[in-house]
């Protein structure tokens, strides 16, 4: 239907208001009546009784709707504190309506005598003749407001009313209203909810023919949908709240349903055209680790291990996310996997986020393979010019067998003899481009492992990484003790630092975090030096250093190297030890204003000790009055130290759009109507169905599935960019 590609310019009710459309244009990237009829309204109000004036108290209800004409207008008071009152009758009674600080143009559009639904809240405040005797109000109302004061309820009025002509189209969307979301720049052009809802009723008007279907009739008819047409007018205008949620439910489902289809397409691609490099042989390189290790892999470790090399020897690449709760032993389950690479000669590459998590790396897979016949080097922004230069070529000719860096490892110049595998860990700080340069390297596309620390909530991980096998390591090693939690208020730091103060005395090494939200740089920045000031001279006999994202980088790596070494006994920082720290000795970690960090990072946080076999605690200090919100995590960080129910509890709390502490392509923000906090059930039933269909039609080449593919193509052009960050 051509008409639903319209552009919003051509709406009647905004052509007299180009800038707002530019704006609207703008702030929600949409510019047709396709896209006005997909933005959904944030919460309704229900306006399915129309009240009558005569009948009712209206005084003390939150909210009344009427249906009646407006008799009369008239200015009163000057400058400043003018305002318009007028008059609307229903046939049963009166009522006053009060604007302030008017414009011109309301009793222009508003017609006297023309018929209007209207909406507001009763006030019996404020109206200009509520507060007046008996006999000023007559004289008023006989004088200056000649109209029938008996008729009239005294004490009344309702400011800024909500009001729309009684057509036979608007009276039918009487029900449940959608009241629409705006920002403050639309707020500053006057683009309020009400005028987005106008829109959306003149486009409803216009469309005198049921909207065409987007899902086949039997996907609707077995699962009870509501059609299209039915949906977008019910979600918009609901005659009564099941109503509401069928519409909903049709919505959602559409929308998840597409998103799993495309995911599952993108796999079901991948499994039939791309093969992978086959890894037949366990060899040498891999027992030399596995037989000098001085502990026995845990059952999961094993577990995964073997998921990843069965994958590895079928031919096909190897698409494999690797989740494991912080301390678990991913870069162990890491180096075996690169090592059954070089063992069937290939090559392997680890990119991570951070330099120090890089560094860290290097180190601890150098040590590990100290002894062995396998080549490592490590590559980042810092790397000096001579030894990269050295370096490079014997990447080229494959005498290096393991390169571990930073972004650095996609950029020019970095060529590899025969990349088979590539582990891209903490990978929700790469972008998809990023990603898909390193495996690009190579001619035949190389095995893809991907690792998060941050574990996933299982709707999440189903969106994100649908397409990727799943391995979870769910057991921590021998000796790891779980960190026990406390939550202190900042009155008892005193007592805090006397137990640091132990502590130390005993060998240990104490974390102080304090937060660095984006917006608040300036401010924090200070309150960390000050507290790096406080602690250096509460601990006047030990040495502190201190780290945060805005030194730069070899200030930083020398401060941390300090604190790595032993040197210092204090590290005070930021959420730049979040991920790459690893302290066995570190045992005490203190989280001040601890309500600002989300929990996801919280868990990060205190992640960085219990490393060691010795009992390990963290500290979340808060000040008092805690909101709802922020008691809800701390009490959540101090029942429990399993990731996966932390982060079920973060999307719960927070949605997905903001997890792990960082800025991300807010997923839910790129669903219109789901949310993968509330709507996993249905996320379940739609991949479900996606996948019975693919099992049958990976292409979508029968007749039945022609629609689906038309659909599946439109989705992918209008949603890819936003989900897979596709340009």
């Amino acid at each position: 239907m051509d008409i639903i590609n319209k552009s919003i310019t051509q709406l009647l009710c905004v052509k007299r208001n180009h800038n707002k459309i530019e704006v609207f244009k703008e702030e929600t990237n949409i510019s047709s009546w396709k896209g006005m009829l997909y933005y959904f309204p944030y919460k309704y109000t229900d306006r399915s009784k129309i009240y009558k004036i005569g009948e009712a108290n209206l005084n003390g209800l939150p909210y009344i709707q009427l249906k009646g004409r407006i008799v009369q207008y008239k200015y009163i008071g000057e400058g400043e504190s003018r305002k318009l009152s007028a008059i609307f009758d229903d046939g049963t009674g009166a009522i006053e309506l009060i604007w302030f600080r008017p414009s011109k143009w309301i009793s222009k559009i508003y017609k006297l005598g023309r018929e209007y639904i209207l909406f507001g809240k009763p006030n019996p405040y404020g109206a200009s003749l509520s507060f007046m005797s008996s006999s000023t109000y007559k004289y008023y109302t006989s004088s200056i407001l000649p109209y029938d004061s008996n008729r009239l309820q005294l004490g009344v009025s309702i400011a800024h009313p909500e009001l729309e002509e009684a057509t036979e189209f608007y009276e039918g969307l009487v029900g449940m209203h959608g009241e629409y979301s705006t920002t403050e720049k639309m707020k500053k052009v006057s683009l309020y909810p009400q005028f987005i809802k106008k829109m959306i009723i003149e486009i409803l008007e216009n469309i005198k023919d049921p909207l065409p279907e987007t899902l086949p009739k039997e996907i609707i008819d077995n699962n009870q949908l509501m059609s299209l047409d039915e949906a977008i007018r019910n979600i918009h205008f609901p005659k009564s709240n099941d109503l509401l949620q069928q519409a909903q439910y049709r919505l959602k489902f559409e929308e998840l349903f597409y998103l799993q289809l495309s995911i599952l397409s993108i796999a079901k691609h991948r499994e039939k055209h791309i093969d992978g490099f086959r890894f037949k042989k366990i060899g040498e390189n891999f027992y030399f680790l596995k037989n000098n290790l001085h502990f026995e892999l845990t059952t999961a470790q094993q577990r995964v291990v073997n998921e990843i090399w069965k994958d590895m020897n079928t031919g096909k690449q190897m698409n494999r996310l690797l989740q494991g709760d912080v301390g678990s032993g991913k870069t162990l389950i890491a180096l075996l996997s690169i090592l059954l690479a070089t063992d069937n000669g290939f090559q392997g590459a680890i990119m991570v986020p951070t330099e120090v998590l890089a560094i860290q790396h290097y180190e601890t897979i150098s040590q590990m393979l100290n002894g062995s016949a396998v080549k490592v080097a490590l590559l980042t922004g810092s790397t000096k010019n001579k030894l990269r230069g050295e370096m490079l070529p014997k990447v080229k000719s494959g005498e290096i067998q393991i390169l571990i860096g930073t972004h650095a490892l996609i950029e020019e110049g970095v060529e590899f003899n025969n990349l088979g595998l590539v582990i891209v860990d903490e990978q929700h700080r790469f972008g998809v481009i990023q990603r898909a340069k390193l495996w690009s390297k190579n001619s035949n596309p190389p095995h893809v492992l991907v690792m998060t620390a941050t574990p996933i909530p299982r709707t999440l991980a189903m969106t994100i990484y649908g397409d990727l096998d799943v391995s979870i390591i769910d057991e921590l090693p021998p000796g790891r003790k779980p960190v026990d939690t406390y939550h202190k208020y900042d009155e008892k730091r005193d007592k805090i630092y006397e137990y640091v103060q132990k502590e130390i005395e005993t060998g240990k090494q104490i974390y102080i975090v304090y937060p660095l939200i984006e917006e608040n740089e300036k401010i924090d920045l200070t309150n960390l030096q000050e507290g790096f000031q406080t602690v250096k001279e509460r601990f006047p006999q030990h040495n502190v250093s201190m780290v945060h994202g805005q030194m730069n980088p070899e200030e930083k790596k020398q401060e941390m190297q300090k604190f790595l070494s032993g040197e210092a006994q204090i590290m005070v920082a930021t959420t730049v030890i979040e991920v790459g720290i690893d302290v066995k000795n570190a045992s005490v970690m203190i989280i001040e204003n601890a309500e600002r960090f989300g929990l996801s990072q919280l868990h990060q946080l205190r992640g960085r000790v219990g490393r060691g076999t010795t009992k390990s605690v963290c500290i979340l200090i808060t000040p008092q009055g805690l909101s709802e919100d922020a008691q809800k995590r701390i009490t959540i960080m101090t029942k429990t130290n399993d990731g996966f129910t932390i982060a079920e509890e973060d999307l719960k709390l927070r949605g997905p759009g903001n997890l792990n502490g960082i800025k991300q392509s807010g997923f839910d923000s790129n669903l219109k109507i789901a949310r993968l906090s509330q709507d996993g059930d249905i996320l379940d039933s739609a991949r479900n169905i996606a996948r019975r269909i693919l099992d049958d039609d990976p292409n979508l080449e029968k007749r039945q599935n022609i629609m689906l593919k038309e659909q599946l193509h439109k989705w992918n052009m209008e949603n890819q960019t936003e989900w897979f960050g596709i340009s």
